[in-house]
């Protein structure tokens, strides 16, 4: 497992620190943010190095502008943002090549305490391919690096990974060490029993997932769109409900191997069609022709809860049901009350989950809501996330 130096493992005070942020946040028609959460989770690590005499020097990447300069995916609304959290001042170097002469006439004036945000690190096209040239660039501004971006933590590329490299320490913020500490522990050293729920529409995108947690679970629940293939898999039809063929196979083998650690829907709310006032009724076992599944049942719902009612950890990915309609979002919320009523480690990874419990009004009530969607599924995979390891070990 990951053991990594934080940013209270080093001496920042006058030090140049440049903190890769995940900034990638929606914005509106008119370039207003309409979603700062993101921002919100950075706002622990600047505030320390602030606090602590460091001279911060933001970046982050936003959307996908391909490696040129997208006006409209501009950092200049995470800086007035950020201005206003932090009550001061922080200066925006709009340099469209990330790195340019207002980056660095606002580095050479930086007091202990200031702060400097770049703008998007991805308006460079070797950004995603992690060239050296620019990771040169980047780090030429600095003394050491903090990376704070966990979803972007899958990726290698230069402001995460190729910057670890050059700019020592490379060390943890506050967000990545969270999600080291509550992710990496629930799948590598849990309090038992260990539940995981998976939902979600599809098996294909979820396989290294299933695989690596029915090793380590006591329990896995399958909910959402996947538990159809499933279905499928034991003999039942499914309607017009989402199914992948090619996965029946698969699926039909993992539930060989699970045994009953292995639960899926034992009744299923079903549709005439995929609209919120569409005509609806709850069946067991098979789902007839014309209807599809879009929700689990009643019967489910207090199956899924017994198995959850003794669990000390529990992580969390995929909806049960299509939680955007009212009528079909049961499921979902029903297990978000109950998590939030457990004594336990909750850890909702990534996604739709988080949009769900946030939906429900219930995010405060778990343990944990990993901010990378991504990256949080390849921590659940098993797989070593390059943003992470690339970081200097205690």
């Amino acid at each position: 497992m990951y053991n990594k130096l934080t940013v209270e493992d080093v001496d920042v005070k006058g030090k140049k620190v440049l903190v890769r942020c995940d900034f990638n946040v929606p914005l509106d028609a008119d370039g207003n943010i309409t979603d700062e959460n993101r921002i919100v989770g950075a706002l622990p690590t600047i505030k320390y190095l602030i606090d602590n005499g460091a001279r911060v020097i933001l970046c982050s990447h936003m959307g996908k502008p391909k490696g040129e300069p997208v006006p409209s995916l501009s950092l200049a609304p995470v800086a007035k943002s950020l201005s206003e959290k932090l009550g001061k001042e922080v200066v925006f170097a709009a340099d469209d090549n990330v790195v340019g002469d207002n980056a660095k006439k606002a580095v050479a004036e930086m007091n202990d305490g200031d702060v400097v945000l770049l703008q998007n690190t991805r308006y460079r096209k070797e950004e995603t391919k992690n060239e050296e040239a620019f990771s040169k660039e980047l780090a030429s501004l600095a003394d050491l690096f903090v990376n704070d971006a966990f979803g972007t933590a899958h990726r290698a590329h230069c402001s995460n990974v190729g910057v670890s490299s050059i700019l020592k320490p490379a060390v943890a913020g506050y967000l990545i060490e969270k999600e080291i500490n509550f992710l990496g522990n629930a799948v590598n050293n849990p309090v038992r029993p260990l539940v995981a729920i998976l939902g979600g529409s599809k098996v294909s995108s979820k396989i290294s997932v299933i695989e690596n947690l029915l090793k380590k679970v006591d329990k896995l629940i399958i909910g959402g769109g996947m538990a159809y293939t499933f279905f499928a898999a034991q003999g039942k039809t499914t309607g017009t409900s989402l199914l992948e063929p090619d996965y029946i196979d698969y699926a039909k083998k993992m539930l060989d191997e699970a045994g009953d650690k292995l639960l899926l829907p034992v009744d299923t709310v079903v549709a005439k069609e995929f609209a919120n006032d569409a005509e609806s009724q709850v069946v067991e076992g098979n789902i007839p022709d014309g209807w599809m599944g879009l929700d689990i049942g009643p019967k489910t719902i207090e199956l899924y809860k017994d198995a959850l009612k003794d669990a000390k950890t529990v992580v969390w990915n995929g909806p049960m049901g299509v939680f955007e309609m009212p009528n079909f979002a049961k499921g979902t919320n029903t297990i978000a009350q109950a998590l939030a009523d457990l004594d336990a480690t909750t850890i909702i990874g990534g996604g739709d989950s988080v949009a769900a419990v946030n939906q429900a009004g219930l995010g405060d009530k778990m343990s944990h809501i990993s901010t990378g969607g991504g990256a949080s599924m390849e921590f659940l995979e098993g797989k070593e996330l390059p943003g992470i390891a690339a970081l200097t070990d205690k």
